[in-house]
């Protein structure tokens, strides 16, 4: 599953570039700032950067220029601005293709996965020019050893009991559900379930220690909670 982090000011622009690399099966992260980004990538490394050059504490230009300094991670540059002059310029500057608002999302994906293709990270899974496969259903319910979640339902069960668990607990389980088997890391966590920009690492361990405590387990002795120390937290069946 290839990661895209997304810099976005505008918070429906960015939900709804979100929703659609989700859809067909991306790992997403966000921000809606420069230093946002820089941060992002240097503390997890993303597949592609999907960035609008119209940025709040930085332009976006410049924003590219620092991240070639750190990293040669694929740069969408995806924005309203459709100056010839400055197209070139930000080419020059290191951006890896370049989409002028508004575009679809069919055309967002094609560019991306072009990218991906050119710079060897999108995975040879299908004909040539595909998108990544979309991801499994995120409401179908899902079977972990004795633990059932049902998203649409929004019920979890234990061996048959039914957990009694707050919304965002549900959440978190749930979306862990759907990665089952796989690490997830705390920022992606964060962008997928609180889905807001300014809450920390401590409030996912918070909710993930009340978890384990609902699913009869502790941190030292883990059942189906791991936490992998460095990289993120996998939900996994009992052995």
């Amino acid at each position: 599953m290839p990661s895209v982090l997304v810099v976005e000011d505008d918070p429906s622009i960015r939900q709804s570039l979100i929703e659609v690399l989700a859809e067909h099966g991306y790992a997403v992260r966000s921000t809606g700032d420069g230093f946002g980004a820089l941060r992002e990538i240097t503390q997890t490394p993303v597949d592609a950067v999907v960035l609008d050059l119209g940025l709040p504490d930085l332009d976006g230009g410049d924003a590219l220029r620092m991240i070639r300094g750190i990293s040669s991670v694929p740069v969408l540059v995806a924005t309203a601005r459709d100056d010839e002059a400055e197209i070139i310029n930000v080419l020059n500057a290191g951006a890896d293709d370049y989409l002028v608002k508004p575009f679809s999302g069919g055309q967002l994906i094609a560019r991306l996965s072009a990218v991906l293709r050119r710079t060897g990270r999108l995975p040879a899974a299908g004909p040539a020019g595909a998108p990544p496969a979309p991801a499994a259903d995120p409401l179908r319910p899902t079977l972990v050893g004795e633990l059932a979640v049902d998203p649409g339902a929004r019920t979890a069960h234990l061996a048959g009991r039914e957990l009694r668990l707050t919304r965002r607990e549900f959440d978190l389980l749930a979306f862990l559900a759907h990665h089952s088997g796989h690490v997830v890391s705390k920022r992606q966590l964060l962008s997928e379930v609180w889905r807001e920009p300014y809450v920390d690492d401590q409030t996912v361990d918070v909710h993930l220690s009340s978890l384990r405590r609902k699913l009869g387990e502790r941190a030292a002795a883990p059942r189906y909670l791991f936490t992998v120390r460095g990289v993120g937290i996998k939900l996994v069946a009992p052995r």
